[in-house]
């Protein structure tokens, strides 16, 4: 079951320049700063009201990652927005049930918890991230 918007995740070149202008222009401040390894990102979670953002940064730019790719392909801006849930593999299991293409058939570690995408193209074009809070 959806919860709410978790956060929305927006690709960056840079997550040192990117942090620079959150913290010193919008002055907001980082909770998380990790490498996501099996991602191929640095990312960050930014706390905003109820919800977050999430800045990535492909740890290979010119690599075959999905951020890397988004960056080349559209440059910076934002990646995919995510939806809190109860329990991820249920609810990627019953987008799976409604005829959605899923990029993963069950939840994995991941910035937000444990999370699952939808793929794009039975979204509307958006990258959906479903998390579960771990």
């Amino acid at each position: 079951m959806i919860k709410r918007i978790d956060h929305v995740a927006i690709a960056v070149k840079s997550l040192d320049d990117a942090l620079n202008f959150y913290q010193q222009v919008l002055g907001l401040t980082p909770k998380k700063v990790e490498t996501v390894a099996d991602q191929g990102v640095k990312a960050a979670l930014i706390p905003i009201g109820d919800g977050e953002i999430e800045l990535l940064e492909p740890l290979e730019p010119e690599g075959e990652g999905g951020v890397a790719k988004f960056l080349k392909a559209k440059g910076e801006g934002i990646h995919h927005i995510c939806l809190e849930v109860d329990n991820v593999d249920a609810d990627l299991q019953a987008m799976a049930d409604k005829g959605l293409s899923l990029i993963d058939k069950k939840g994995r570690k991941g910035l937000a918890g444990m999370v699952g995408f939808l793929h794009p193209k039975s979204t509307r074009g958006v990258l959906v991230e479903l998390a579960q809070k771990v």
